[in-house]
């Protein structure tokens, strides 16, 4: 690796990132790229030996065959955490990092806000509010309650933090199930089917891979107890979304928030804009105020180690998605 490596810098506003990369380091080589078809030219040209990557316009369009080319980076940092809109890639010849766990905690928060939004009812209460009606209701406890969270990364372990915080007894799953910190159970991820029957909420933060996608099919929607609250915070394709929307119209699924949804943006016919039931996010439970910063920020630690000879952190491997 040279000493002062070429570097693209690749989202739709890179001024900040710019002035981060000249703090840390003065002298940096680098290029900006602001849209996805100028990239493909400018790795041609630049060579780059590292690229820092955000999905900023999603996923159609996205430039992958010019990152996986003959010119393409030897490093590739992923401003986010999810990976699926690479595909798969050599590992021997590109190394791809993501930045896991910087937004793991506003994740988290985004699952409870749903949580509560329907054990408190607060869709009652606004109606209710509207019609300036003093009506009798009753809220329902978290404390007690079962929560099974698929995938115990970065999100997930959140998740559980913020789950013994209100008392409630928690199942998880994981690819390689060891047992962890505010977790009773760590389960194999082959076991979610027998686990989702013993569920009164569940949150769904697994990356999208060959193997979890349809996780959460008709088999395993149908096998949900009756009542549940579901929050996705995953991929769009870790759950099979008819299964899902037949299951909140039928009110075996008693709420569901939605972040992700297997066509992005959710197209304006899609029957789930409809449900009193469901709540609506456009993919942004992990974004919020400084998130690009701390990203970066953490590029930035591993770019001087990288420099200094040391090994990557978040490498992701392609077969697992994270």
């Amino acid at each position: 690796m040279s000493d002062t490596p070429r570097i693209i810098l690749h989202n739709d506003s890179t001024a900040d990132m710019e002035q981060q990369l000249l703090d840390r380091f003065p002298d940096a080589d680098f290029r900006v790229c602001n849209s996805y078809d100028a990239l493909p030219s400018l790795i041609d040209d630049y060579r780059p030996h590292v690229l820092y990557s955000v999905r900023f316009a999603d996923t159609p369009g996205f430039p992958r065959a010019a990152l996986f080319g003959p010119q393409g980076p030897a490093w590739i940092a992923v401003g986010g955490s999810g990976t699926d809109h690479l595909g798969q890639w050599d590992m021997a010849r590109t190394t791809v990092t993501n930045s896991a766990g910087v937004a793991a905690n506003m994740m988290a928060e985004y699952v409870f806000g749903g949580f509560l939004h329907f054990t408190l009812n607060v869709m009652g209460l606004q109606r209710d509010k509207a019609a300036k009606a003093w009506n009798a209701r009753k809220v329902a406890p978290l404390s007690g309650k079962t929560l099974l969270i698929a995938g115990l990364g970065h999100t997930g372990r959140a998740i559980a933090k913020r789950a013994k915080a209100f008392g409630m007894y928690v199942l998880g799953t994981r690819a390689n199930p060891t047992m962890m910190e505010n977790v009773d159970e760590v389960h194999p991820a082959d076991d979610l089917a027998t686990l989702l029957p013993r569920a009164d909420f569940v949150a769904i933060a697994t990356p999208l891979t060959p193997e979890t996608r349809g996780l959460i099919g008709r088999h395993e929607v149908a096998a949900l107890k009756s009542g549940v609250v579901i929050a996705d915070v995953s991929r769009g394709g870790v759950v099979d979304q008819s299964a899902l929307l037949d299951a909140l119209k039928a009110g075996q699924i008693a709420g569901a928030a939605l972040d992700v949804f297997e066509v992005e943006p959710l197209p304006a016919d899609n029957e789930l804009w409809t449900l009193g039931n469901v709540i609506i996010s456009p993919h942004c439970s992990s974004v919020y105020a400084g998130w690009e910063k701390a990203s970066f920020n953490l590029f930035l630690d591993n770019l001087a180690g990288w420099k200094a000879g040391e090994d990557l952190v978040n490498i992701v491997n392609p077969a697992r998605g994270y």
